[in-house]
């Protein structure tokens, strides 16, 4: 995907915008230095003023801090006036949380989806791109269902746009993000500085997209650009298995197996045989089309522009377990060191 000047002179907003991929969008805007205003929503006063205290980029005269939560669509429309671009990050995540209160995921994730989409429509937003997760796909825990249903409702909120043609709304799609807060590394290199007994491991046999924080912003960004409404986004990235991530992290130190956890699966899956159908290839990414769309050959023409495949195999599914790439334990020491992981 290429760069072009998209942000410029832009209002950006980021819902969830405390949150470890907020938090770095924000930053690489506010680096780059060419957007108009930088907008954190988010509904946590506490973890804003972290925020701002924690690097001084975050005190930079285009930034804004707005309180405010998703399940409320007055509070968005009056954060949305004279944006230009959306990044909602905002979403309840924990899988065990979900599983005690649906309630309170489908508001968030749900209804809070509805109310972005309604909200962006009525203040004249440009585009919006919802971030998603692999939980999504074939879901077996709430949390993946409600975040299905988001998808759903982000894709199909481009039929409510009318003859103006926008909003255009779409959603990017990727595995948990190494390193963000909650994730496995930061939790495991706690146990490795505490000199635990051992490193946990759910499966030996488990396996995970690997993605870094900063290869998730350089995606979202790349995908404003290409973007025309009702894609979802899924970058090709290597797999990795997680007992050589232990062997990375810790050579020495002992692994033990502690049974998959309720909600959990053994493999991630970010495209299945459904999606694949009406799925297109491009060189760094695929992009998921709605079924619907593949009937109007007008619409068709947009989306398949710079395509290297419309046609994958009919038993096409993009699979952790049986991805094409690898990171062998010697490459994700590096991504580690690289990344300041360890």
């Amino acid at each position: 995907m290429s760069q072009s000047h998209l942000f410029a002179n832009k209002n950006v907003l980021i819902t969830g915008g405390t949150g470890s991929f907020g938090r770095a969008f924000a930053k690489e805007l506010l680096q780059e230095d060419v957007c108009n205003k930088v907008i954190i929503l988010s509904r946590d006063e506490w973890k804003q003023w972290e925020m701002r205290e924690s690097e001084p980029i975050f005190s930079h005269p285009k930034i804004r801090y707005f309180l405010g939560d998703v399940r409320d669509k007055p509070r968005l429309e009056r954060a949305f006036d004279e944006v230009h671009l959306i990044v909602h990050a905002a979403a309840l995540k924990q899988v065990p949380a979900a599983e005690y209160n649906p309630s309170e995921f489908v508001k968030t994730n749900v209804l809070g989806s509805m109310n972005i989409i309604d909200a962006a429509i009525d203040s004249g937003v440009e585009r919006v791109i919802a971030l998603s997760t692999d939980k999504a796909v074939n879901p077996i825990n709430l949390y993946g269902a409600t975040k299905l249903c988001s998808d759903k409702l982000f894709v199909a909120g481009n039929s409510y746009v009318g003859a103006r043609g926008f909003p255009k709304f779409s959603v990017v799609r990727y595995g948990n993000v190494l390193g963000s807060r909650g994730s496995l590394i930061p939790f495991w290199q706690k146990l490795i500085n505490e000199k635990a007994p051992f490193l946990p491991v759910t499966d030996p046999r488990m396996t995970r997209f690997w993605i870094t924080i900063t290869e998730a912003v350089n995606f979202v960004k790349s995908s404003f650009e290409v973007m025309h409404g009702g894609e979802i986004f899924v970058p090709k990235i290597p797999s990795m298995k997680i007992t050589d991530l232990a062997q990375a992290m810790a050579p020495d130190f002992p692994v033990k197996s502690t049974g998959i956890r309720e909600g959990e699966k053994l493999h991630e899956l970010m495209i299945g045989t459904e999606d694949a159908r009406h799925t297109l290839e491009f060189k760094d990414y695929y992009a998921i089309i709605p079924e619907a769309y593949w009937k109007h050959q007008e619409f068709m023409k947009k989306y398949k522009m710079n395509s290297i495949s419309d046609k994958l195999a009919e038993d096409f599914c993009y699979a952790s377990n049986t991805n094409s790439k690898w990171l062998s334990p010697e490459d994700l020491k590096k991504e580690l060191s690289s990344n300041k992981h360890i």
